[in-house]
């Protein structure tokens, strides 16, 4: 009997954030999600390069096993990605939900801000694709943007380094450029940069942060709300990269997850993603 599941992905283990916010509002949902660690971070790549990466989980998750797509919804838990492959993966599975993380924030943000201002958080490839920009410009005309790169913090993340003395001083860096700008609220533009949220509190206070995850998990959960789910659903958890750094990341940030989930690897064969 085949078993329904999400999938979600991130180039690491950003997008494990969204999957906490997930299993809030869909406990019963098995998740499927690919960490593609053999080419994190995706923020500094050619936009064309991360499009292929994450057109090609999606199909991953999405192809059909014994005749049958188990994959009931895909959520692009990585602002690049959905920023450069969201409307290609949505056309080529019409029926299918597929979600980003962009509109979710900026509908959050905009609700939030009190003075039209809002800063955006993100990676280089982010930024260079003008998704926030573009999605306000449509959402909220008379909101004013500005966007930060912050290539420092994906690194830091991943390396579990958040609490650093060099994540201090590259939070001081990019939270000064919107303290500038007389922002009041935060879009925090990439799924890894939760992990720094009571760093950034505590250097810059005042400003209301938003994460996507939640907005994002909340529209999930409307969507599959209908779905026949497994009492106690087992998660699968893959990683391009090393299984054992991997699972290492899962006991420090998530380890109520790895009790209910299974690590495998995957790994890209001529620009196709297999999974283990």
């Amino acid at each position: 009997m085949s078993v329904p599941f999400l999938g979600v992905f991130d180039s690491g283990v950003g997008g494990l954030t969204v999957v906490h916010a997930l299993r809030k509002v869909a406990p019963r949902m098995p998740i499927w999600y690919v960490a593609d660690q053999a080419h994190v971070p995706y923020g500094g790549r050619p936009l064309e390069e991360v499009r292929a990466f994450a057109c090609g989980i999606s199909e991953a998750l999405l192809a059909k096993r014994d005749g049958v797509s188990e994959c009931v919804g895909v959520v692009m838990a990585c602002n690049i990605s959905s920023a450069v492959a969201l409307p290609i993966v949505q056309a080529k599975y019409p029926h299918v939900p597929v979600l980003g993380m962009v509109e979710p924030g900026v509908r959050a943000a905009v609700k939030r801000t009190r003075n039209g201002r809002i800063g955006v958080l993100a990676t280089e490839g982010t930024v260079q694709s003008g998704a926030y920009r573009q999605t306000l410009g449509r959402v909220a005309p008379d909101v004013e943007v500005y966007e930060v790169a912050c290539p420092a913090f994906v690194p830091l993340v991943e390396a579990g380094a958040e609490g650093s003395e060099a994540a201090r001083e590259a939070a001081c860096r990019y939270l000064h450029e919107l303290e500038s700008r007389d922002v009041d609220t935060v879009i925090l533009g990439c799924t890894h940069y939760p992990f720094l949220l009571p760093l950034l509190r505590r250097l810059s206070p005042q400003f209301v942060y938003v994460d996507p995850a939640e907005p994002t998990a909340e529209m999930v959960g409307e969507k599959l709300s209908s779905l026949k789910t497994p009492d106690v659903p087992r998660h699968q958890l893959f990683t391009t990269g090393d299984v054992g750094v991997f699972q290492a990341q899962l006991e420090r940030l998530f380890s109520d997850l790895l009790l209910v989930s299974e690590v495998k690897p995957a790994w890209w064969d001529d620009g196709q993603l297999l999974l283990g």
